[in-house]
């Protein structure tokens, strides 16, 4: 039970602190803007979900594909390379608001691309492309798959799933995917509530500062812990 405890802990802390101001929760909150919230945040969550769960699998399975010993010391230097990471990011960083302009420039783009080639064009011809739309839009709303889509390629490689996997690896899988989820849920529901005005607001740096020093600990944890048998 205690070890439950200690990968949802974990995993909450860090999943919070890795996507307060990540481009993912700027995303959201910019959809949030343009879309219905539900769509939007059912799309974005579902998809910080499924990335959570396939990552702690991936972190489950690992041991029993290599050494537990050998994933232990590779998860201890994941926690120190992601703690210098975050640091480096906190000093070297360009800001907040540039980050969030970027996105925004970005999905502005693909709305202006997407709003281009629907514009015109008859009744027929706009029943004839339903039809032809692809097999997963017949059942889930375009903007669900749109935020879904963003969120989760986003969310591929990136740091926090990363963390997750190593996580899951020394630690209860499935605390760690319950820490996980409900933190993805806080932060996505908080981007898509507070819209802009949160988003602006948010000090990546202080964000970064903070996860750095938490991953930094819990590569000293895992550094000071004996290997699991």
């Amino acid at each position: 039970m205690s070890s439950v405890v200690q990968g949802f802990t974990k995993s909450l802390a860090m999943t919070v602190l890795s996507e307060i101001g990540d481009k993912t929760f700027f995303a959201a909150a910019i959809l949030a803007m343009r879309h219905p919230r539900r769509l939007v945040l059912s799309g974005c969550l579902g998809a910080l979900i499924v990335m959570t769960i396939l990552s702690a699998v991936v972190g489950w399975a690992a041991p029993n594909l290599i050494s537990r010993k050998l994933t232990h010391h590779i998860t201890t230097v994941l926690f120190f390379g992601f703690g210098l990471w975050s640091l480096w990011d906190a000093f070297s960083d360009g800001g907040e608001a540039e980050e969030f302009e970027e996105v925004e420039k970005k999905l502005n783009a693909d709305f202006k691309a997407n709003a281009g080639a629907t514009k015109g064009g008859s009744k027929a011809d706009d029943e004839f492309k339903k039809q032809r739309r692809p097999f997963l839009s017949q059942f889930f709303s375009p903007i669900f798959l749109k935020a879904f889509s963003i969120t989760f390629f986003g969310e591929w490689g990136d740091k926090s799933q990363l963390a997750t996997i190593g996580l899951a690896a020394d630690e209860n899988p499935f605390g760690v995917v319950l820490g996980g989820i409900i933190g993805q849920a806080l932060c996505t529901t908080a981007a898509v509530v507070g819209g802009k005005s949160l988003a602006s607001q948010i000090s990546e740096k202080i964000v970064a500062l903070s996860g750095g020093v938490l991953f930094i600990v819990f590569g000293v944890q895992s550094f000071l812990s004996p290997v699991k048998s």
